[in-house]
This record gives structure tokens, sequence and C-alpha cells, in this order.
């Protein structure tokens, strides 16, 4: 049995912020993976300087609406989709007015990090799956792509494991060369809890979780690895070896049949081909 369809959750996409390594990915893989016969689901953040008139982004009303609690505030959930016409691609993006409104991506107009980038992240991945949800739809692999993702794995193997939409869900993790400098701060214990997560699962953490910690926590949670250079990230695919997952080391989007690979190994691993 083989994987047929691929959730992506992706930190950013062309054409809808500017070009990176990263963001080429997140447009090129998903199409594809789809140009391949692959059913997609593909979500990204509702960044501040994306231009919603000119890429033709509009609210899905019975998707938006919910609320959710993070540190005892209350918090928008916000759903929007726009197409790629050229690609026949749909993508969702997740919005919140704390946390996207007049806001750009990691950094601020002046390049300095936002401090509640830990808290956005947690927003994000929780308000995709919830999204993900309301659609009944059930993916075979959930591809998580930058660290604005990285706390999917965590909250699909925990809070939401057992769920018909993620309960057989496999989960692929995909480093990028952006980092974060600024820890995620103090509060990020508290902020981080929902339903069985608390703060005692970064208790091998430092007190604020720095961002080597936050991307080894979406690895213990993982079930494929992939980085875009093996030399750069050595003790992170180390990390991820001593605990027996498969790494793609120097992921290209371009080629398309390494991560099916990918997705197929982790899919069947334990299962009965």
């Amino acid at each position: 049995m083989k994987a047929k369809k691929i959730l992506f959750i992706t930190q950013e996409m062309t054409p809808y912020v500017p070009h990176s390594e990263l963001a080429a990915m997140g447009r090129e893989l998903p199409q594809e993976i789809h140009g391949k016969g692959l059913e997609i689901r593909t979500f990204m953040p509702k960044w501040g300087n994306i231009n919603e008139r000119r890429n033709q982004l509009h609210e899905v009303i019975r998707l938006s609406g919910m609320n959710l609690i993070i540190d005892d505030t209350d918090h928008p959930l916000i759903i929007k989709v726009a197409s790629i016409q050229a690609a026949r691609m749909q993508v969702y993006f997740i919005d919140n007015d704390d946390y996207f409104l007049k806001r750009q991506m990691a950094t601020d107009e002046n390049g300095h990090e936002y401090e509640d980038n830990g808290e956005r992240a947690i927003f994000y991945a929780r308000g995709v799956l919830e999204t993900v949800k309301k659609l009944r739809w059930i993916p075979d692999i959930i591809h998580c792509q930058g660290w604005m993702s990285s706390l999917v794995p965590l909250y699909v193997k925990t809070a939401y494991h057992e769920e018909p939409s993620f309960r057989d869900s496999k989960i692929v993790y995909s480093m990028s060369t952006s980092e974060l400098t600024r820890p995620m701060g103090a509060n990020f214990g508290n902020c981080i809890a929902f339903k069985e997560v608390d703060s005692s699962i970064l208790q091998e953490f430092s007190t604020e979780v720095t961002f080597a910690e936050l991307n080894k926590l979406a690895i213990d949670y993982s079930d494929g690895l992939t980085v875009p250079e093996g030399e750069k990230f050595k003790e992170i695919i180390d990390y991820a070896r001593q605990k027996q997952i498969p790494v793609l080391e120097n992921a290209s989007a371009t080629d398309s049949d390494a991560f099916i690979e990918l997705y197929d190994q982790v899919w069947n691993k334990g299962k009965n081909e």
C-alpha cells in the first residue's frame, strides 16, 4: 500500500511571499506531487505582507469562526483561500488579527524577530489541524515545512491522536536554512498547553526553548525528516537517526520521486504492505 493523500503544512510559498528556498519548495513540491496523481491539501500562514486583493484571497465562512484558547486568551481563527491557477492548486491560509494582521513573517520591518513567534507557531499548528477536521479529509502523510509548522507533529501525536482525521497519519518534517535566534520565551510552556499537552513535555529542554530544541521537539514526534544540506544539518540528522527516523538529505523540490519514496517508506513502516 502506498500513501495517496498528502497534507502540506508550509511556512511560506511563492507567489504569496518573497522568494526563498523554502517558499519555492512550498509551491513546487505540492505541484509536482499533485501532478503525479496524489491528492493534496496545502496550508500556509496569512502573513501580513501577503496582498489579499492581488492574490485574490477570500474568507471561507464555513471554516472560520472558531476560537483557539492559548494561555487563557481567546484567539479567533479565520480561514482564507486562494488558487494558483497555473498549478491548478488551492491554498488555505490561517489568519488571526493578533498574530498576522499588519505583521511580517518571522521579523518586523526593522529585521527584529517577533517575541511571540513561538505562540504564533502554536496558533498556526492548531488552526491547521482544526480546519482539516472540518474538511473531513484524512491525510496519509502530513508534510510539515519550516519552523512555523514545527509543533504540528507534537499535537498530531498527542492532543489529536484519536481524531479520525489523523489517527493513522504519518509525519514528515522538513528543515529549512532559515533560523530563529530568539528563544521561544519563558511563557512558551503555558502557551503550548492543550488537552494532554502541558509544559512537562518541554522538561528536557532549556527554560525558554531554543530554535534547535524546537526542531528536536518536531523530530521527536515525526516519522521522517528532510534537510536541504546534509553537511549543515549533521547534528540534527544524527539526532533523527538515533531515533531510527529515516532522513532525506539534500532534499530538492524538483526531485519529487525522492519525496514520494520517503512518504511510502514512513507510511509502510510497521504496516503490512
